[in-house]
């Protein structure tokens, strides 16, 4: 049984719910899984963790500052351990070469160069958000093409089977290539 962190940064919380997902298919597995929201945190990565499972939402082109300076913070412990990281974003639904290059970005400026990546479409809620960025919201989306603006209801781009794949994926991974304390 291995022991792996899931530490994670969320504005409108798609990716706290990914990050639940994947910690329930985790102990599922038998293995110990605890997510930890990094706005809410110590930017120390905790001790005795097998595995380490980065999760970031790009907002505005690019992800959250407190997630990278978590991983930069903790660099030389996370190379030392079996890590991925997985990127939730707009982009990664409709525009894939966008979401590569922002991950590409969030490697080149944190130094840290993960085992295994995924790109998970995130969510758009219209419903949750106030008028001015209900429309600025609208007006991307609409610039790139979708369909998708009927501001009366969200939409919600995550592939869950996706993020199950790459869970059980990273846990085969963990499997061959052991943490220091498993």
């Amino acid at each position: 049984m291995a022991k792996i962190l899931i530490p994670y940064g969320t504005s409108e919380g798609q990716t706290a719910r990914i990050a639940d997902y994947i910690s329930d298919l985790l102990q599922a597995h038998g293995h110990q899984a605890d997510t930890l929201d990094l706005k809410h945190a110590e930017h120390e990565l905790p001790d005795g963790y097998d595995a380490v499972i980065v999760g970031a939402s790009v907002h505005a082109g690019k992800h959250e500052g407190f997630v990278a300076d978590f991983v930069r913070r903790n660099r030389s412990r996370l190379e030392s351990l079996p890590t991925a990281l997985f990127s939730v974003s707009l982009a990664a639904h409709g525009d894939p070469e966008d979401a590569e290059k922002y991950v590409k970005e969030f490697e080149d400026s944190t130094g840290w160069q993960p085992d295994k990546v995924a790109m998970f479409g995130g969510a758009l809620l219209y419903t949750q958000y106030g008028f001015l960025k209900r429309m600025m919201m609208k007006k991307i989306v609409s610039s790139k093409g979708s369909e998708d603006t009927d501001t009366g209801r969200d939409y919600i781009y995550t592939e869950w089977d996706g993020v199950r794949r790459f869970a059980e994926a990273f846990l085969v991974y963990v499997d061959r290539n052991p943490g220091p304390s498993s």
